[in-house]
């Protein structure tokens, strides 16, 4: 099913969670079914984060916050609405990024520690390196019950999460 204008507000969604959770692949199955644009926030990070991260150095709060507003500024930029893939991993990141994009919602993508390793381990085409996995889950806050949002378990496919999570926007 695709948006129409007629329907409620554009969805304007953020697939979050740490490394290797399938924020992207899940966030273009979800674009596709809502019919709206796939954006990768990965992809609007500056080259000094980028290099930070590729060589094992965890982001700031100070290196983030710059990027957090381009995120935003993407997600208000799409009238129509828009799913971005975003590590979003602190809850006063979700909130900057629903300062700058006001109806932004939250799908949550949580998994247990090992199975997210194993999958960064198998993956070759990411600059995300395994060794900063400990270092998102000690950043990561769960989605809070008072966030507009639902938390989804991984050991479900993609297509499964994809489809639950368009379930629950169109139910919402």
């Amino acid at each position: 099913m695709t948006h129409s204008p007629s329907d409620t507000p554009p969805p304007r969604i953020v697939v979050m969670g740490v490394s290797g959770c399938g924020k992207s692949t899940v966030a273009t199955l979800l674009a596709a079914r809502l019919g709206v644009p796939y954006v990768d926030a990965d992809d609007l990070h500056p080259a000094a984060n980028v290099a930070r991260m590729s060589a094992g150095i965890p982001l700031t709060d100070d290196d983030r916050a710059p990027w957090l507003d381009t995120v935003a500024a993407a997600i208000a930029a799409v009238p129509d609405g828009v799913v971005v893939a975003c590590s979003a991993l602190r809850r006063t990141y979700r909130d900057r990024l629903r300062a700058g994009a006001p109806g932004t919602v939250i799908v949550h993508l949580d998994g247990a520690p090992e199975l997210l390793a194993a999958r960064i381990g198998a993956r070759t085409d990411h600059f995300m390196p395994a060794s900063l996995l400990d270092t998102q889950l000690a950043t990561l806050e769960r989605l809070a019950d008072d966030e507009p949002g639902t938390v989804l378990d991984v050991t479900a496919t993609p297509d499964e999460l994809a489809d639950a999570a368009a379930a629950w926007w169109h139910g919402r």
